[in-house]
């Protein structure tokens, strides 16, 4: 079913225009006090400047040295939902420049946004959510939402949050769960996204599916995804209609093949004719994560003999304008002619 799309619109007697000075002319230092006067006006009026303000890095990385990170923090849990709204707004813009994503990981403003998790307004959620996103595509934003604890909320999150914010969570857990899957196994994960590939929006199976392929990168991620039975989930996934989903469940499949579990449970889920469509296919996103994936089968006696009966598809391969298919094609051509 159709979700309405999160508004960032403010109520009617908000009037941003009514402020004192024009956004352009208000002195940062100015600013910081207002953000920190007991008029919730004047709060209101100088987050509002400061959203407009912080699109410039320049505008960005002053802040930071004058301190507005810990005004900022401190706004987070105001009880006036414009106050949280614009607060949330600024670090997400913030977090939208290489300067500012270094000084929200290191102020440790990840544990304070933490907190906004259950926000009944959804404007802050999502706001949140994109700082977390941001900065979790930077290595060290990454093991801070992992040290905040953040892991298992989020794939709580996925249970029952708006779409919009769902693909948000998703791209979050892509990038942590490439550092580390432990607490997202044990936060049942698996169970989780696996209900997610079956989802209306592409977006959402796309991303789900992306988010496999970084738990099946990990030894004990393969270990649970067998376990889990989501083999033959993902080989259903090949024929989805979307370019993105295919593509994606051929990656996952191609880093959880490589167990013998793996391939053993993608030989009765009848991988084989899915991925040679996809190989045959010129234009399909997943040539390559399909001739990967093909080759590891390749490796099982039954799947070298189904595969001598189409080494003509891989051998088209090896006229792609893609270097890449190219020697993969070569190395599954290999594969398939050895002989014991």
């Amino acid at each position: 079913m159709a979700q309405p799309r999160i508004s960032a619109y403010l109520p009617p007697d908000i009037d941003p225009t009514k402020a004192a000075l024009a956004f352009g002319r208000r002195a940062l230092p100015k600013l910081n006090e207002e953000l920190q006067s007991p008029e919730l006006l004047t709060q209101q009026r100088a987050l509002m400047a400061l959203c407009d303000l912080v699109h410039d890095p320049e505008k960005v990385y002053q802040a930071i040295a004058l301190g507005f990170l810990d005004s900022l923090k401190a706004l987070l849990v105001h009880q006036d939902q414009i106050v949280r709204q614009k607060t949330t707004e600024v670090l997400s813009i913030m977090a939208s420049h290489s300067i500012g994503r270094e000084g929200l990981i290191q102020s440790g403003v990840i544990s304070a946004l933490a907190g906004l998790l259950d926000d009944p307004v959804d404007i802050c959620r999502k706001n949140i959510h994109q700082t977390f996103d941001m900065l979790a595509k930077l290595p060290a934003g990454a093991g801070s939402v992992l040290r905040a604890g953040l892991i298992p909320p989020l794939v709580q999150k996925l249970t029952m949050e708006l779409d919009e914010i769902q693909e948000l969570i998703l791209d979050t857990l892509s990038n942590c769960l490439r550092v580390e899957i432990s607490e997202a196994l044990a936060a049942g994960a698996v169970t989780v996204l696996k209900e997610k590939l079956s989802h209306p929006s592409t977006a959402i199976r796309s991303k789900a599916a992306w988010v496999f392929l970084e738990i099946s990168s990990h030894t004990e991620g393969k270990i649970a995804m067998c376990k889990e039975e989501m083999i033959p989930v993902l080989v259903s996934l090949l024929e989805d209609t979307q370019p993105e989903v295919q593509a994606n469940s051929a990656g996952a499949l191609m880093f959880a093949l490589v167990t013998p579990q793996g391939r053993s449970s993608a030989m009765g889920a009848e991988a084989i004719p899915p991925l040679l469509t996809l190989v045959a296919e010129e234009t399909s996103k997943a040539r390559l994560n399909a001739i990967k994936t093909l080759t590891l089968l390749a490796e099982l006696p039954e799947g070298r003999e189904t595969l001598l009966d189409h080494r003509d598809t891989f051998q088209r391969c090896l006229d792609d304008p893609s270097e890449a298919v190219q020697r993969a094609a070569e190395i599954a051509i290999t594969v398939i002619d050895w002989k014991p």
